[in-house]
């Protein structure tokens, strides 16, 4: 929905929370996950939790809710509680804020008596994120502390330890050493977005003394909008690639008209300065594991000749995909979409022209599209917008550039054999199947919230219900991963089963996935061959397999027929249950996949 897209009015979704919440819940077309959140607050979370309802329903994500009493968040989370231990929540949000803090330093103090107050508070908070985590087994989002509205000695307030602002500043330091040392613990960044919004007008005191909010009423959107998307990143909703124009967009100017000597890129001008911080901050994304894609309406001798001059930040080898010519960009980025094996909701379009982006909106449904005017913040508008919010970061993260080049290079060799089979011996593929381990608990959580397209069952898992899942005697679990002579593919598929039947002689498959990036690799028959001879090993007699079709899946509705099972029954909405007898005729799998030799 537009007007929950940043830059969004947060005085119109305050005032109009109530019926765009009737719009999403009328929309029968969208499915959306559901998700119980305990929101337990040391203010006043009644708006906040309205508002963060409206930014999560835009997610795809439906909230229900647990809400603490005012103040009651160190009660509600750390002491038995019937209640929210029957709510059985997925998140829970700790809205805690600078006015929690009761005792402060005073000028008397000693820095032995500062340090003692400082480790009393880390401890209370330590503590009831340990007690909550150990309890309720699901990742825990904490607010951080904005700094307090007044410094009673002025600048000296934030070097002196016994400012305010020095105080605040070592308690969010403990907070983010914490953050650093436990999975599954996220900090919402008050204290950035509190000066982002302008602490003045956040911290105004009028709010906190008339209705117990912290946070200024026309600033709650800003503080839902930024929880919201720490969750829609910790459930897979995150973008996970750039569409980019280029005149006026990635260089000032028009390549094709003024020649690539003539553009402003570089350092030559202001404008031109301005660009280059702009091409610098979409190289950042590299880092995170964003993809970069070129959409241009140019030639593409033109478009390649930008990036060639030595001042350009952004080189051609940069970008994965690169499409300059005179198609209509809605095919552009819909083919870039498929090359990539990605859904076109996981591209930021990023383009000057406002024609542009809205052929783009109206053609290519689920992209997301910057308002960006003014290309001295272009920054600021896609940065705030949390498209690539990071809440797990893995190796496969960091390499994932160089997995999409090298899918490149596989592309041009299988375009040089005649025989498709020919062509994965050539690959000299090596499967790596197990079950479940620590080091790539992280990696399997992010797949399973990630994976849309080759999914039979679409169920999501945090990190936290992956290990309890990996230690449970009545799961049984694997992990693929594909290396060949061009790199590691990291973890690609995963399988998880649950022991059910009267003689705990049943596999149910909750789950089935694999990543696009090996499609028609023969990784499914490899996961099939290693999940019939764990099934055996644990006397099992029969898989059962679900599909729950999406408007994604479709892919894999033949998926078990295709793997050897029988269809035992379909309902109206085309969910399907299937069914695999083992017994000691089992053929293996015809692949070229060498699974599990050592090096």
């Amino acid at each position: 929905m537009k007007e929950l897209e940043y830059p969004f009015d947060p005085e119109y979704i305050i005032k109009k929370k109530k019926s765009l919440k009737k719009q999403f819940l009328a929309d029968e077309n969208t499915k959306y996950i559901d998700k119980k959140i305990a929101v337990l607050g040391g203010e006043t979370t009644e708006n906040i939790k309205l508002v963060l309802e409206l930014f999560l329903l835009n997610y795809g994500i439906r909230p229900e809710f647990y809400e603490s009493e005012y103040n009651q968040y160190y009660e509600d989370g750390m002491f038995p509680n019937s209640e929210l231990e029957e709510f059985k929540p997925d998140i829970i949000y700790v809205c805690t804020c600078v006015r929690n803090i009761i005792e402060w330093p005073i000028m008397a103090d000693s820095k032995e008596d500062v340090n003692t107050k400082r480790q009393a508070l880390i401890a209370k908070f330590t503590g009831l994120w340990d007690t909550m985590a150990q309890k309720y087994h699901c990742p825990i989002i904490q607010n951080n502390f904005e700094y307090p509205f007044f410094r009673l000695m002025g600048n000296k307030d934030a070097s002196d330890y016994h400012g305010r602002v020095n105080y605040v500043t070592s308690l969010n330091m403990a907070f983010y050493d914490y953050a650093q040392t436990h999975d599954n613990f996220f900090i919402c960044d008050v204290n950035y977005i509190s000066a982002s919004y302008g602490l003045d007008k956040w911290a105004d005191p009028y709010y906190w003394h008339m209705y117990k909010y912290a946070v200024a009423v026309p600033a709650i959107p800003y503080l839902s909008f930024n929880i919201a998307n720490i969750i829609k990143s910790i459930y897979g909703k995150n973008k996970k690639a750039f569409n980019l124009d280029l005149d006026n967009t990635l260089w000032g100017g028009i390549v094709g008209d003024d020649g690539a000597d003539n553009i402003e890129i570089g350092q030559e001008t202001s404008l031109a300065q301005t660009y280059s911080e702009f091409q610098e901050y979409i190289k950042l994304h590299k880092q995170i594991g964003v993809l970069l894609t070129v959409n241009s309406k140019n030639d593409e001798a033109n478009a390649v000749s930008g990036f060639e001059r030595p001042d350009s930040v952004l080189k051609k080898n940069d970008f994965i995909s690169f499409k300059a010519n005179w198609n209509p960009k809605s095919m552009n980025i819909t083919e870039t979409a498929q090359e990539l094996t990605l859904l076109p909701e996981s591209f930021v379009f990023v383009d000057d022209n406002p024609a542009e982006r809205a052929i783009i909106e109206e053609q290519v449904k689920g992209v997301a599209i910057p308002d960006i005017k003014g290309v001295e913040h272009y920054i600021q508008t896609i940065d705030k917008a949390g498209f690539f919010e990071v809440t797990a970061f893995s190796s496969d993260d960091l390499k994932r550039n160089e997995m999409y080049q090298e899918n490149a290079k596989r592309s041009q060799l299988q375009a040089s054999f005649t025989s498709y089979e020919d062509y994965l011996k050539s690959l000299e593929m090596k499967g790596e199947i197990q079950s479940f381990i620590p080091m790539y608990m992280s990696r399997i959580a992010q797949l399973t919230n990630k994976s849309n397209q080759f999914n039979l069952t679409t169920k999501r898992y945090s990190q936290n219900e992956i290990e309890e899942v990996a230690v449970d005697p009545n799961r049984i679990t694997l992990y693929g991963k594909l290396l060949d002579k061009f790199g590691d593919n990291g973890v690609v598929s995963i399988v998880i089963g649950r022991i059910d039947g009267e003689n705990h002689d049943e596999l149910h498959m909750e789950l089935w996935l694999m990543s696009c990036r090996v499609l028609k690799r023969d990784m499914e028959f490899a996961m099939m061959d290693e999940l019939v001879e764990k099934a055996k090993n644990s006397s099992i007699k029969k898989l059962v397999g679900y599909y729950y079709p999406t408007s994604k899946n479709a892919m894999v509705k033949e998926f078990y027929a295709i793997q050897g099972f029988t269809k035992i029954s379909e309902d109206e909405e085309g969910n399907t249950v299937w069914e695999f007898i083992i017994d000691n005729s089992y053929e293996k799998k015809q692949h070229v996949i060498a699974v599990n030799e050592q090096e």
